[in-house]
């Protein structure tokens, strides 16, 4: 059965629509599973007897990182109707 114009339309901006949803929860998850591995496996999160420069790069990444997973989803979600 062939789908007519509109429907091709329909399905393609239904696609669309998935497949930011699939790219934003898959990055973030993403994100997620890195920051915890390095700051709770590899305890770079942690601040033990005093502050060393592990944890100021550790940080420092984090916030840059959510930086730009933020930039990421503005820029994908931002044309949204």
């Amino acid at each position: 059965m062939a789908l007519s114009r509109m429907e091709e339309w329909e399905w393609h901006q239904v696609k669309k629509y998935f497949r930011k949803i699939i790219n934003s929860f898959v990055l973030g998850l993403l994100w997620i599973f890195a920051m915890m591995t390095s700051g709770l496996y590899y305890k770079l999160g942690f601040v033990d007897a005093r502050w060393r420069w592990h944890n100021t790069v550790f940080y420092g990444l984090l916030f840059l990182s959510l930086a730009g997973l933020l930039w990421f989803y503005y820029k994908t979600w931002k044309n949204f109707k």
